[in-house]
């Protein structure tokens, strides 16, 4: 930078790095202040694993397996005892007395806990697990909610966990939209058993046999995969989401 002297020089002086005033706060505020910064432990792959986790366990009974499959979730807790508090999965385990598929049940929990070490959002797992088809066709599980292949319902657990510690959050019917549901749930079961006091035909077992605690006769949603789909109104509805044809 050059400087244009327009007087006339008396004396002079070469000053020293160490004779420079040091930069007063009124000058630089922001080169005085610090920023205080929170430490915070997010999920990566060089964090080890600690001795003790905390985790859950789920038992899945398909009619494709002669034995139960016991899925172990095991979750890391970061940044404990601090507002910044989470729970993330760290690592997965599937027994069963069946040795039949063990190859691929020890593949797929090994790239799972792989998966979720990796850090990052791993909720994707869910949708890619329950996307997988059996090609000898699915089943209905305890509660009339479709599965179309054990992985699949591998995946729904995996979903039902991460609900569980505020992973995934699903969206609550209100209470409004609960009493609309419940009223016409009432109203389509009353008009069911008066078809079947009016016919002269005994009831099916398809119609007697309703573990799902559904009306008889209601068919699969294609929203929550349940067996709670009835015709009401002129238009389809399902009794467990509130999933609607018509919006």
């Amino acid at each position: 930078m050059t400087i244009k002297i327009d007087k006339k020089i008396k004396s002079y002086q070469v000053v020293k790095p160490e004779d420079k005033p040091a930069p007063s706060a009124q000058t630089a505020p922001e080169q005085a202040k610090e920023v205080p910064t929170a430490e915070v432990i997010q999920m990566h792959e060089s964090l080890e694993r600690p001795e003790a986790l905390v985790g859950s366990t789920f038992k899945i009974k398909s009619p494709l397996f002669e034995h139960a499959l016991y899925v172990t979730i095991n979750d890391i807790v970061l940044n404990a005892g601090t507002p910044y508090e989470q729970r993330r999965p760290f690592e997965i385990f599937i027994n069963s007395k069946n040795m039949d598929h063990f190859q691929w049940i020890v593949a797929l929990t090994r790239i799972l806990s792989a998966v979720f070490r990796k850090g990052g959002d791993v909720t994707f797992i869910v949708e890619e697990l329950k996307a997988v088809f059996d090609p000898r066709g699915g089943y209905f599980k305890s509660g009339g909610v479709y599965m179309p292949s054990i992985v699949a319902e591998i995946g729904a657990v995996i979903e039902q966990h991460m609900k569980n510690i505020g992973l995934i959050h699903d969206p609550e019917m209100s209470d409004v939209q609960r009493a609309l549901m419940a009223e016409k749930r009432a109203a389509y079961e009353q008009a069911a058993q008066k078809r079947m006091e009016l016919s002269a035909s005994s009831p099916t077992d398809a119609d007697i046999n309703d573990s799902a605690g559904f009306p008889p006769g209601a068919m699969l949603c294609v929203k929550c995969s349940t067996k709670a789909l009835v015709l009401m109104d002129g238009c389809q509805t399902c009794l467990n989401c509130g999933y609607s044809k018509c919006g």
